[in-house]
C-alpha cells in the first residue's frame, strides 16, 4: 500500500441550523476542527447548473480515523473547506485493514 502523505490542512464542517429571533431557522456550516489530510484529483467535468456551466471535480481525501461517533470523525453530508474551497463528502470507508485512515470520496463545484 502507498505511503500517506498528510501534507494538507482542511476545516471538517456540518450543518447548523440558528435560530433566527423570528421563530425560524438560519442554516449554515459550523467548523468541527482542522484535520491533516491527503487530497488526490479523481476526475472533473463541466455540467450544467442553476445559474450556468459548473466545473465539477471529485476528490479522494485521506485523514487519520478517528472512533465512531466523535466531532473529528467526517460523514457524508459533511464537508471539507481549504481557504475558499470545499469539498462536499459524499462517502467515507476506512482505507485500511488496521483502520488508521479513513478515506472520503468528496466533490468540488466551481462555476466556470
Amino acid at each position: 500500500m502507498r505511503a500517506v502523505r498528510l501534507s494538507q490542512r482542511l476545516v471538517l464542517e456540518a450543518p447548523a441550523r440558528t435560530p433566527d429571533g423570528m421563530g425560524g431557522f438560519t442554516e449554515g456550516w459550523q467548523a468541527l476542527g482542522t484535520l491533516w489530510a491527503e487530497l488526490q484529483p479523481r476526475s472533473g467535468r463541466e455540467v450544467q447548473g442553476e445559474a450556468g456551466p459548473v466545473a465539477r471535480g471529485r476528490f479522494r481525501i485521506t485523514v487519520r480515523a478517528a472512533p465512531e461517533g466523535s466531532s473529528s470523525r467526517p460523514a457524508p453530508g459533511q464537508r471539507f473547506r481549504r481557504g475558499s474551497r470545499i469539498f462536499d463528502i459524499q462517502a467515507v470507508t476506512e482505507r485500511d485493514a488496521e483502520g488508521l485512515y479513513l478515506q472520503c470520496e468528496a466533490q468540488e463545484e466551481v462555476a466556470s
